[in-house]
């Protein structure tokens, strides 16, 4: 799946450097006495908006650094900025309680509101632990590596040996090894984590949350509570598609693997569904593909043939938000940018754009590869990109995304017109299928969106219980296939192990980056397309929309995106949508030809 993220002071429920970040300044001067008053407060926000801007980059650039020169100086450097942050963080979250109850504006009343959505840890001695153990985590998930022979060094694998193994043998055994062997690396930092888990519930707590998991669910502009039932409700909404697309790639793996391999009924082998954590299953689509004609949107080969680079894929992504009438990327962005994996250092090569001034320092971290994968993905990073380009005007603690879910929506909303038309108009498709052959290219977009619902959905209902100290370290795992079985009927290829991390082998547990995000992303995505494609003044099936170079759309998106955090996210789906309520009925508006496909399938494959 397509994730990487900008995690923003005004919004963010704690202060990690494993992404880019904005961070609370620190307020100088001891607490005020008497009754606050309106001037004082507004002076207040105005001190605190300028400490953030200067403390932001700092701790942005130690974090750049840190993950694309991976040591243990760097690991050490950008450990003490995000300590410096967090102190920062709370001293200005609680000063910031005094001036709850005066009748400010609007904009001062939610600044006020978005400053307190912060971890706060008076203790110097737990904000350095909670700092150093955030730096371990991450570097011990970058750095990790399982070696089938240990005393060969070159025998060693990294993740990405490891997900090609995933994502192209067939060789069940060879399958399991890889699996089984990068799960094992989360092993040594499930200390750290439940160390880490316990300390940061103590941040929420002085900021007066029941727990982490309970300040990240009030991000949402409504009460914890409503949050988990909204999210359920959605997931509600979606559930008979997700049914249908697991119950025929089973019956698909079973031609391929047989009965023993994978069980007609009941949870099936995570590992053989071509993703790492099964949460993307496009690897499968040449094993589940329909028969007969069948359109699809690999373009691998071609950028192969015709030698487009990293740079020149980065450039054609570019050019749909040109396209929409937005502006070209600052020349920074081309100077500075990662877009391939160094071969002279360890470096974090998951996905992230990065905003490192607040105003035209952006820049997208990536180790891209000629796929069809990495062309969507780069689609996605420019998203948040062009996100941060919009809001830059805006005050500092409303230079974020309307909730985290917004600013991982708009690429993927962009990403959704990359249709056959698209890629023909670049050059990269050689002709537009009939549309009688939809189904394919539906299919493809499946195994990526419908099969990752689940699974973005239950990553954070296993941390809101480990967080809740429903769930303790010893029962990690338990918890976590049994989400996993419940939600994505998927299981461990082997019985589960004692010490066993599986959770943490995932880069968003080792980061502890809110995962809700993504399920929101996954919803709003598919609304802002109907949306947009409505704008545009197209009627046809929703999957052959593309908003390429239609400026009327581009228009109405620009314009929600410079809104960033100023008001919450129903205003600003309603600017787009005309609606203020998440509604998955768009996905199956968008899979409708193929639920009816799939179902079909099903009943004829069963026989």
């Amino acid at each position: 799946m397509l994730h990487s993220t900008k995690i923003v002071a005004a919004l963010a429920a704690i202060t990690i450097f494993s992404l880019p970040i904005t961070v609370q300044a620190q307020a100088h001067g001891k607490t005020k006495k008497g009754p606050a008053t309106i001037a004082e407060a507004e002076k207040f926000l105005k001190d605190a908006e300028a400490r953030l801007d200067k403390l932001s980059s700092a701790t942005q650039r130690a974090s750049w650094v840190y993950e694309t020169h991976i040591t243990d100086d760097t690991e050490s450097i950008a450990a003490q900025a995000n300590e410096l942050s967090l102190e920062a963080a709370g001293e200005i979250a609680i000063q910031a309680r005094r001036y709850n109850k005066l009748p400010l504006s609007v904009d001062s009343k939610r600044k006020l509101k978005l400053l307190q959505l912060s971890l706060s840890l008076s203790s110097e001695k737990d904000r350095g632990e909670y700092s150093r153990l955030a730096a371990q985590m991450n570097g011990a998930y970058g750095k990790g590596k399982y070696c089938p022979n240990p005393s060969d060094e070159k025998s060693c694998l990294n993740l990405g040996q490891l997900e090609k193994i995933l994502a192209t043998s067939h060789n069940p055994a060879e399958l399991k090894d890889a699996w089984l062997g990068w799960h094992q690396t989360a092993m040594s930092y499930k200390d750290s984590y439940a160390k880490y888990v316990q300390v940061s519930n103590k941040g929420a707590r002085e900021m007066g949350f029941a727990d982490t998991g309970a300040l990240w669910r009030s991000q949402y502009d409504m009460p914890p509570e409503a949050f988990a039932a909204e999210t359920e409700r959605l997931w509600q909404q979606v559930k008979p598609l997700y049914d249908s697309l697991h119950q025929y790639v089973r019956l698909k793996l079973q031609q391929t693997y047989g009965k023993d391999e994978v069980p007609s009924e009941g949870p099936i082998p995570a590992h053989l569904f071509g993703n790492m954590w099964s949460q993307s299953w496009d690897n499968l689509y040449p094993l589940v593909k329909p028969q007969g004609p069948a359109a699809n949107l690999d373009i691998a080969e071609i950028l192969k043939q015709k030698n487009i680079d990293a740079k020149a894929m980065t450039q054609f992504s570019e050019g749909f938000y040109t396209s929409l009438g937005m502006e070209k990327l600052p020349a920074s962005f081309w100077s500075k940018s990662q877009l391939t994996k160094p071969r002279d250092r360890e470096v974090v090569c998951h996905a992230s754009a990065w905003d490192l001034d607040n105003l035209m320092d952006v820049r997208i971290k990536m180790c891209i590869n000629q796929t069809t994968e990495d062309f969507l993905v780069i689609h996605h990073e420019l998203g948040h990109i062009y996100y941060d380009l919009a809001y830059r005007n805006q005050p500092h603690l409303f230079k974020g995304g309307a909730n985290d879910g917004f600013h991982e929506a708009i690429g993927d909303t962009v990403a959704l017109s990359v249709t056959p038309a698209y890629l023909n108009k670049l050059g990269l498709l050689a002709e537009v299928p009939d549309a009688s052959q939809d189904i394919g290219v539906l299919l493809d977009r499946a195994l990526q969106k419908v099969a990752f619902l689940p699974f973005s959905y239950l990553v954070d209902q296993w941390r809101w219980k480990v967080y809740s100290g429903q769930v303790q370290p010893q029962d990690y795992d338990k918890v976590w296939w049994e989400l996993r079985e419940k939600y994505q009927g998927v299981k461990r290829p082997a019985p589960m192990i004692a010490g066993g991390f599986d959770a943490g082998a995932k880069y968003h547990v080792a980061s502890d980056t809110p995962y809700s995000r993504y399920f929101i992303a996954h919803i709003l995505q598919f609304q802002l397309h109907r949306a947009l494609c409505r704008e545009a003044g197209y009627s046809g099936p929703l999957n052959r929309c593309s908003i390429y170079e239609n400026k009327a759309a581009g228009k109405k998106f620009q314009a929600m995106l410079a809104m960033g955090a100023s008001r919450p996210w129903n205003e600003a789906l309603q600017a787009v949508t005309g609606e203020d309520k998440l509604d998955a009925s768009a996905i199956i508006d968008y899979f409708a030809p193929l639920k009816v496909w799939l179902d079909a399938q099903n009943k004829s494959l069963a026989k």
